[in-house]
């Protein structure tokens, strides 16, 4: 089992910066790509960010320019810094890792933390 606690949602205002955290712990041997998703309310959880263990990121197009997420593999860390922020960033931003079955390292398996709120005030 992998547990994920993120930390640094707030309030902001518009074109302001925050900075997310998670940190993971448990059975942290084998996890591949860690990342952020998004849920604002009334819509589906989307992909913000995904950076794996060799440090190759994806960004959702919303994303691009404007965030960037980091890892420290030594600390089982990852991390979101957001810039420029807009009213529709506003949600609640969820940590996820996936990680390889110690007996099957082709099977992975999802994890999730209980997410941060992020409110960007017009």
């Amino acid at each position: 089992q992998v547990q994920l606690v993120e930390s640094g949602g707030g309030l902001v205002q518009a074109g302001g910066s925050l900075r997310l955290s998670c940190a993971a712990s448990g059975s942290i041997w084998n996890i591949n790509r860690m990342g952020w998703y998004r849920q604002a309310p009334g819509k589906q959880r989307e992909l913000v960010a995904t950076i794996t263990y060799g440090g190759i990121t994806n960004y959702a197009d919303s994303a691009k320019g404007r965030f960037t997420i980091s890892r420290d593999n030594a600390k089982s860390t990852v991390s979101l810094q957001m810039d420029s922020l807009k009213p529709e960033d506003t949600a609640v931003y969820y940590c996820n890792a996936d990680r390889r079955l110690d007996t099957d390292p082709r099977v992975t398996m999802d994890y999730w933390g209980k997410g941060t709120l992020v409110t960007v005030s017009s």
